[in-house]
């Protein structure tokens, strides 16, 4: 059964008669084509009784044209979309609509509303749900990109040096994965030097980096469709012991999380596994995020890895294992793999070493 076959079953399962695709990843997923449609509107129709529909804008439908059995129908930017849709696709009065609402802005929803006079519905949790367990074939491609992160973090560790700032470091990372053919990030990446670590979602700037301080870095790559996220801290010079604790204390988290992974165990015992170690030496104010999320072809995805999450773990679910401590004006630490579920426990998609490393100042 095929992705959109298995969209086909839901919509016969729930009574409804079509189903509303609009987040691009989610069109990629099931269709192989992805187009990022910026402030215009796409979206991929599914029917139970007739060929799917693919609505973006004309410049993208010689691509588009590509997809076999799907239709293709392409809009001017000076046309209104909403009234191509509504003279295009067929009358839903009273039918049942079913949606990405996580997807949908305002906007969105209200041109939909003018489109179909139908009953909308939640499609996401559906969605999530195909998309949580991975195949074989998405592995290895997950694998691939992991090995890119790797790749590119050494590249960043060999641009270490006391002259430099975290933008000089970034964006050697990038230049040369573009050279081997990266064309994008899975996101902006982060190089953050002592106090700038602390910050959870810190921002790279002209920062330069200190002596005797930690280094973070976290990066990920696109590439086969599929993206990767790792974070590795290291050490410049020789910081002081109470960073070194705090470098250690964190990948014990991490280590016993990563240990504890297993098909049966739940979401939040994963993240308590790591939070608990954290805890117990007196930091858990500092591990102020969730420990994991979800992974795939975009680099956030169902699950989250959190307290209060009883969904439990299966074989090919695929997820990061992050715990952070984050002790503001002194020290910043996260150590990150993403992995996937095996029969008996993780395995990760990243191997750049763990143990702190050091590098001169």
């Amino acid at each position: 059964m095929t992705k959109l076959d298995q969209i086909r079953s839901y919509l016969h399962d729930k009574k409804a008669d079509i189903a509303v695709l609009s987040d691009p990843v989610t069109v990629n997923y099931l269709t192989g084509f992805y187009c990022d449609p910026h402030e215009r509107q796409m979206f991929l129709f599914v029917y139970s009784d007739r060929q799917p529909v693919l609505f973006l804008p004309a410049l993208e439908t010689v691509r588009a044209s590509q997809i076999s059995d799907v239709t293709v129908i392409g809009y001017d930017d000076s046309e209104n979309p909403w009234q191509i849709l509504k003279n295009a696709l067929p009358s839903t009065a009273g039918q049942i609509v079913l949606a990405e609402f996580d997807h949908l802005n305002v906007t969105k929803f209200q041109g939909l509303q003018t489109v179909f006079e139908g009953h909308f519905q939640n499609l996401t949790p559906q969605i999530q749900k195909m998309r949580l367990i991975k195949l074989q074939d998405e592995i290895e491609k997950m694998m691939t990109a992991g090995q890119f992160a790797d790749k590119a973090v050494q590249i960043g560790f060999e641009h270490i040096s006391l002259e430099a700032t975290e933008t000089d470091i970034v964006a050697a990372i990038e230049f040369e994965m573009k050279k081997q053919g990266i064309s994008k990030m899975s996101f902006d990446t982060m190089v953050l030097t002592g106090n700038n670590a602390a910050n959870p979602h810190g921002i790279p700037g002209r920062n330069k980096i200190e002596n005797d301080a930690l280094l973070l870095f976290d990066l990920g790559v696109e590439t086969l469709g599929y993206t990767s996220d790792m974070t590795r801290t290291v050490a410049v010079g020789n910081p002081d012991d109470f960073k070194k604790d705090i470098y250690k204390l964190c990948l014990e988290a991490q280590l016993t999380a990563q240990e504890f992974i297993k098909p049966g165990v739940t979401a939040a015992e994963v993240d308590a596994a790591a939070r608990n170690v954290i805890k117990k030496a007196g930091y858990g104010d500092y591990f102020n995020h969730r420990l994991g999320h979800g992974l795939g072809m975009a680099v956030h995805e169902f699950p989250s890895i959190m307290e209060g999450n009883e969904l439990e773990i299966q074989e090919g679910m695929c997820f990061s294992v992050e715990p952070g401590i984050y002790i503001p004006g002194k020290v910043g630490v996260r150590i990150e793999d993403c992995g996937h579920v095996t029969k008996s426990g993780f395995e990760v998609f990243t191997q750049t070493p763990k143990e702190l490393l050091y590098f001169e100042g």
